[in-house]
């Protein structure tokens, strides 16, 4: 089952911790020095924030999915919608976990990601697009 993903740059992060906490009922899911992730279930969104962007303001849109073949149905989609402009990011480690994904940039500029997690990471690591330049 796929959860929606928004991912949001902020200034202040426990200025925006206190704010998202209050608004969205529940503390962080899992918080760090430079970055905190919501999983909501109603609705179902993986909602993080971080202060590593260049500036504050929506950083980018995706999808988490629970498997391969989810992911694989996903690219097929993005292949699609981008005439196959994909980046593929295998063993990928970037907000504290280890992941496969892929990423395409919709026609506005704003980066899409399709990601399964597979486990924990101890770093935030890096991801090779970003939605603004």
């Amino acid at each position: 089952m796929k959860r929606f993903h928004v991912h949001v740059s902020v200034e202040n992060l426990d200025q925006s911790i206190g704010f998202y906490s209050k608004l969205f009922g529940q503390k962080p899911t899992k918080e760090k020095s430079d970055y905190a992730k919501w999983m909501l279930d109603d609705p179902r969104v993986n909602f993080a924030i971080s202060t590593r962007s260049k500036e504050a303001g929506l950083d980018h849109f995706g999808f988490q999915v629970e498997s391969d073949q989810e992911l694989q149905e996903l690219k097929k989609l993005a292949d699609a919608a981008s005439n196959n402009q994909v980046l593929t990011q295998n063993d990928a480690v970037c907000c504290y976990a280890n992941s496969e994904k892929h990423w395409t940039i919709d026609p506005q500029g704003i980066a899409w990601e399709h990601f399964h997690t597979l486990s924990e990471a101890k770093t935030f690591g890096s991801d090779k697009t970003e939605s603004k330049e």
